[in-house]
């Protein structure tokens, strides 16, 4: 029973990195068709709501997320979330053909790294422990080593926006990541127990009634809505194929180490497993580092060129105003 339960979860999180991977490219088209239009989300503008593309890109993260969610009810955190390395490589590949995005071959190296991977997550996954009601899963979620997780995660997370964001929102993209994680992390939970209470609903077991339930979607609703926020903002800012694989990382690691705490999904497991699935999670890291070095290397192994932004505001970075200027044969070096 718990085997073709994982193999329900397998196939869903695959669906759905195929969908939000494509949401991601589809999001960034709207956000740049904004940029030409109004004010740039990376800076607080809404004028991306009026874009068709950004709202495609929605309704395909919608879908996939829904699939995620699904996932996340048959199959446990530990091999749900690492199979969202699948996001970056359709990411990647599109940003290539579609949004002109260079994917070099290290990069490509780094999508081989994601996939070998996952398959050695699927294969030593554990299974997922039975649970038979909403007051189970607050048992778990208020128990002090993930009460003091909880904690710490809120405390960043205000920090990040009260302190860090004004500050270098816009210099360093691991402020608006670390927001969107670190929220991730809790989302994950908290939308774990709802899928659970669903399905015991669904199967005569109603869980309506208790107030645990209730939390826990409020919980959910409130972190998705500033996950969206703070996203819009990285990929506006930021190059896709950067902002695509250091988020994922980023939310992987805290969502399995708070999965690890809450549901103690290592709980029976060897330790050939498990090491076997933490060397499955590190190759996965890796091939996202590849990734995302390849795109920092990237405009280095360009042509020498400078690019002149003339405008009022050199922050916003004004596209329609600039001026290229072209330096053969140079050492010239413009800071």
């Amino acid at each position: 029973m718990g085997i073709a339960e994982n193999s329900k979860g397998l196939v869903l999180a695959v669906a759905s990195g195929v969908f939000i991977g494509a949401s991601f490219i589809m999001k960034k088209k709207g956000l740049k068709q904004a940029a030409t239009h109004g004010t740039r989300a990376g800076v607080g503008g809404y004028s991306y709501l009026l874009q068709p593309y950004w709202w495609a890109g929605m309704l395909t993260m919608f879908i996939g997320e829904v699939a995620n969610f699904v996932a996340y009810i048959y199959a446990p955190a530990l091999l749900v979330t690492p199979l969202g390395a699948l996001s970056i490589i359709v990411s990647a590949v599109l940003a290539h053909f579609l949004l002109k995005e260079k994917l070099q071959e290290l990069g490509i190296l780094g999508c081989v790294f994601c996939i070998v991977g996952s398959v050695l997550i699927v294969i030593h996954a554990p299974q997922e422990h039975a649970l038979n009601s909403v007051q189970e899963i607050w048992d778990l979620a208020t128990q002090p080593l993930f009460l003091v997780y909880v904690t710490a995660t809120v405390s960043v997370i205000l920090a990040l926006i009260l302190h860090f964001e004004p500050r270098y929102g816009q210099k360093n993209m691991l402020v608006y990541l670390g927001i969107c994680s670190l929220m991730g992390s809790l989302t994950v939970m908290s939308t774990k127990a709802i899928g659970i209470a669903i399905k015991l609903t669904l199967e005569g077991i109603s869980q309506i009634t208790y107030p645990q339930t209730w939390f826990f979607l409020t919980m959910s609703v409130i972190c998705i809505i500033a996950q969206l926020n703070y996203l819009n903002k990285a990929l506006d800012t930021f190059n896709t194929a950067i902002v695509s694989p250091v988020y994922y990382v980023m939310f992987t690691t805290l969502t399995i180490i708070a999965s690890v705490i809450m549901f103690k999904d290592w709980s029976g497991q060897s330790a050939s497993s498990i090491a076997s699935e933490i060397c499955g999670f590190i190759i996965v890291l890796s091939g996202t580092i590849l990734l995302h070095s390849t795109r920092e290397q990237e405009q280095p192994n360009m042509r020498r060129s400078l690019t002149w932004y003339i405008g009022e505001d050199l922050v916003k970075g004004i596209e329609d105003e600039r001026l290229n200027l072209i330096i053969h044969g140079s050492d010239y070096v413009e800071k």
